[in-house]
């Protein structure tokens, strides 16, 4: 009889949700899966809209994590249970956290439980404008002149230091008490691997090299006098960092007694150094160079790797280039949109609300508004006179800039809720678009362009729309879950069970699942409709 396959599980912390996956390492079955959402913020707590304030408590994550990968064991069955060896986890990023000297969230202690601030700062939150144009300012002259340059020479407000700024100046309690920042990704491996301590938790190399600018040629974090120039404590937080910087594929420990316990494992399984999802979500679809993984979801992220000395320079006003940040021993390169799904998201509450007031059978008509806007929309001619902006959320690349906004304009009176539903969807069409041509302007082919996440699966509107616009074939990888995948790929070597990322995905990563072609015959209306989009751009301040 064969030996059983060694197994790998992959955690995925999302904007809304955790989703857990079994894989088996061998064939890359995935042998059972488990979603849970986050119950205080699915409720609206910690968080203001209106002020751009969206915050998660690490209750959230703690409770959601253990119902999913529960739930995920039990879909798998004790045979595959019984031979999980590894585990790896991804998160939404950056999304960091003001943490005591043992390296708790300080929203998990007294006094703390119910403030803000003292909570997971998530990605998408944009308090910290002021702070992220201060640094900014800093880096464009003077001593600290070119400090930005390897995350495309713009720092944004949805990054670490930013964030750890505006929250530090604003909540004196919370910075009174935080002895360090941490990124969710490389928290949520510490605990649970119990290795939180200040001196023994490890730093993720994409979460810094991404958003906290980390690198080697200025000995790892940024100068203590950079960061004292936003705020003393900053000075201090940095005095906890480590030099060094982990790679996905690194062992930070085993999995501890009492979380074995509680989720149902064995104690002292690797436990994989913590990564950013779409990171772990271009590993997962197979990534290799050149390839650019678009993680296609509430926002975007547009991962591509390239060999070493491939990339002449910077490149400008992208998410930054890091050595390993992606797939060790490659550059990894990011990029993305701040709203995409979100944009989709916003029209259909637009529209639903007069619905509210229906109850049941309202809330059953507006499920159906989105794919019933689709289908009309799909019949429509491309690049109408309806033209949008996507930038709902600002705008992160290329050149980050969080004060801007969406917008609509051409309206008349003939256009309906189709017309104007396809002209969001080419926005952000063409927010992709801009993306390609920079990476292409500074020198960066893109030979291929590969999609994943529930938009690029179920959406025949968007996927076409998106190959049209970037006149390129888009393969659609197969997998519901590819961030937690390439986190269970991750979990696969942290483990020992393959030698390298590589390998793992070679054995584990998704197939494609089909392949959405360009139409040639609008390249020339998307064309002139992306010259449009980039003129409206530039006159409201862009």
């Amino acid at each position: 009889m064969a030996k059983p396959s060694p197994c790998s599980l992959g955690i995925d912390f999302g904007s809304d949700s955790v989703r857990a996956l079994v894989v088996d390492t061998r064939s890359g079955a995935e042998l059972g899966t488990g979603v849970c959402a986050y119950p205080r913020w699915a409720r609206g707590e910690f968080c203001d809209a209106a002020r751009q304030r969206f915050r998660q408590h690490p209750l959230d994550h703690l409770e959601a994590m253990t119902a999913a990968v529960r739930a995920a064991l039990r879909a798998a069955g004790a045979a595959a249970r019984a031979q999980i060896a590894a585990i790896g986890v991804d998160t939404t990023g950056s999304t960091p956290v003001a943490v005591d000297a043992s390296g708790t969230p300080l929203g998990l202690t007294d006094g703390f439980r119910d403030d803000p601030d003292a909570l997971f700062v998530l990605w998408k939150d944009h308090t910290a404008v002021a702070e992220a144009e201060e640094i900014n300012a800093l880096a464009s002259k003077g001593r600290w002149k070119g400090i930005t340059r390897w995350v495309g020479g713009i720092y944004s407000s949805e990054w670490f230091w930013a964030k750890a700024a505006h929250v530090t100046r604003g909540n004196r309690r919370v910075a009174a008490a935080a002895s360090s920042w941490v990124e969710h990704c490389d928290w949520l491996a510490a605990e649970l691997s119990g290795t939180t301590a200040l001196d023994t938790l490890v730093r993720s190399r994409c979460a810094a090299g991404h958003k906290a600018l980390w690198h080697p040629s200025w000995g790892g974090p940024p100068p203590a006098a950079f960061l004292a120039r936003l705020h003393p404590r900053l000075a201090a937080v940095r005095a906890t960092l480590p030099a060094t910087t982990a790679t996905c594929d690194h062992r930070v420990g085993g999995l501890t007694e009492g979380w074995a316990r509680r989720l149902g494992l064995r104690p002292g399984i690797a436990v994989a150094a913590g990564a950013f999802d779409a990171h772990l979500g271009a590993v997962g679809a197979g990534v290799g160079p050149f390839t650019l993984v678009k993680v296609m979801g509430t926002s975007t992220c547009d991962m591509l790797t390239a060999p070493a000395g491939s990339v002449a320079g910077t490149v400008a006003g992208i998410c930054g280039q890091v050595d390993g940040s992606i797939v060790p021993g490659l550059i990894g390169l990011e990029a993305g949109q701040s709203a995409f799904g979100d944009v989709y998201a916003w029209y259909r509450r637009l529209l639903s609300w007069p619905l509210a007031d229906l109850g049941a059978r309202g809330r059953a008509a507006a499920d159906t508004l989105l794919p019933r806007l689709e289908a009309a929309a799909l019949a429509l001619p491309p690049a109408g006179d309806c033209l949008a902006l996507d930038w709902f959320n600002g705008r992160r690349t290329p050149d980050a800039d969080q004060r801007l906004r969406g917008a609509i304009s051409g309206l008349h009176l003939g256009h309906d809720a189709p017309a104007l539903y396809r002209a969001l969807v080419e926005s952000t069409a063409y927010g992709a678009r801009a993306i390609v041509d920079r990476f292409a302007d500074q020198g960066v082919p893109v030979k291929r362009v590969v999609a994943l996440g529930g938009i690029a699966r179920k959406s025949t509107l968007v996927m076409q729309v998106c190959a049209d616009v970037l006149e390129r074939a888009i393969a659609v990888v197969a997998s519901d879950q590819c961030c937690a995948l390439g986190a269970a790929i991750a979990g696969a070597v942290a483990g020992g069970i393959h030698p390298s990322v590589g390998a793992a995905q070679k054995a584990m990563a998704s197939k494609v699942e089909r392949t959405v072609r360009p139409q040639r015959a609008h390249a020339t209306a998307y064309r002139e409709g992306f010259r449009r989009y980039r003129a409206l751009g530039a006159a409201l301040g862009g």
